[in-house]
């Protein structure tokens, strides 16, 4: 079957799968079941209800002042998601794997120059999106900055015909100001264009919020936050997101998580348990779910492979708890 490109849109065909996939006698890996595309046709069609997406880029980061690393998070997340074990809790035959962006990188490195990159990554990611959504599907986005909440929002409200809500479990609340695309204003491109309803950021760091930020949230009603440091404190997520509408996104920063390889790694956040938990006791309020920010390999030399099987914990608590 062969592979056919959609803009810079790779779509995978089975031998894509095929190489990822380490094979072992007597057993039967998430990717042995997954189902791939030949035909856009095929999308609304297939009996797979989550579609995976991947989005190996950093230039938002980079726009944004961020050290480059976020690229290299797709492709190890997604061997390690094709070979957890097809199981009673997970057979593999729920998820189509679309495929991933090929971005090129600019020639000029500019702030300037980069920044309008990321509105043309907005372009090629958002009607992927709407198409998705529109076939019934529930996406699974992983890997890039931030910077792809804004394409990833947009092409949801474009295919429900309504702006969405989300929910972000992040460090930074990414509403800075409008100043070309990147990845620390996904979020405000989102509420200027009213494809974001209600905004709810969970875990957000004190230190790392600037007070303008902090004003926006305060006079805004739309904006509700929770602080990493009222959580430590005993503040949880429930009274935050029981007023989310039907349909909703969730957003999650692995930056939010101690210790996990970002341009922003923490020291202090949250545990990735308390994460899993989250998602397996309330993905069902979700029409997406991506996570993004994470890498394998930092562009300063930092390296932590297990990142990849961190987002494959994801991806997967995501997929069983719908």
């Amino acid at each position: 079957m062969a592979n056919f490109i959609m803009d810079n849109l790779k779509i995978y065909a089975q031998h894509d799968i095929d190489r990822l996939v380490i094979h072992r006698d007597g057993e039967t890996k998430l990717g042995e079941k997954v189902a791939v595309l030949s035909s856009w046709q095929e999308l609304k069609d297939t009996s797979a209800k989550f579609v995976l997406l991947g989005i190996p880029e950093d230039i938002g980061v980079r726009a944004n002042l961020g050290i480059a690393g976020a690229a290299s998070a797709w492709r190890p997340a997604l061997t390690a998601f094709l070979n957890i074990q097809s199981n009673r809790f997970l057979s593999g035959e729920e998820v189509l794997v679309l495929g991933h962006f090929e971005i090129d990188e600019p020639s000029d490195s500019s702030i300037k120059v980069l920044r309008n990159k990321v509105a043309e990554i907005d372009d090629l990611v958002y009607p992927v999106m709407e198409k998705i959504v529109a076939a019934g599907k529930i996406p699974i986005v992983i890997g890039g900055g931030h910077n792809n909440a804004y394409p990833i929002i947009k092409g949801t409200s474009l295919a429900n015909k309504t702006p969405i809500d989300v929910l972000n479990i992040d460090a930074h609340a990414d509403l800075r100001e409008l100043e070309g695309r990147h990845s620390g204003n996904g979020f405000s491109y989102a509420l200027k264009e009213n494809y974001l309803g209600q905004y709810f950021m969970y875990g957000l760091h004190q230190n790392y919020n600037n007070e303008a930020i902090l004003k926006q949230i305060e006079n805004k009603p739309r904006l509700k936050a929770v602080f990493f440091e009222d959580i430590l404190t005993g503040a949880d997520y429930n009274d935050l997101i029981k007023n989310l509408r039907p349909v909703a996104g969730l957003e999650i920063d692995l930056d939010c998580i101690q210790d996990v390889l970002s341009s922003a790694e923490t020291p202090s956040g949250f545990i990735v348990n308390d994460i899993r938990k989250l998602i397996l006791t309330n993905a069902h309020k979700f029409a997406y779910l991506h996570v993004c920010e994470g890498a394998t390999r930092m562009l300063d030399g930092r390296v932590n492979r297990l990142t990849s099987k961190l987002i494959a914990y994801l991806v997967s608590d995501f997929i069983k708890a719908r």
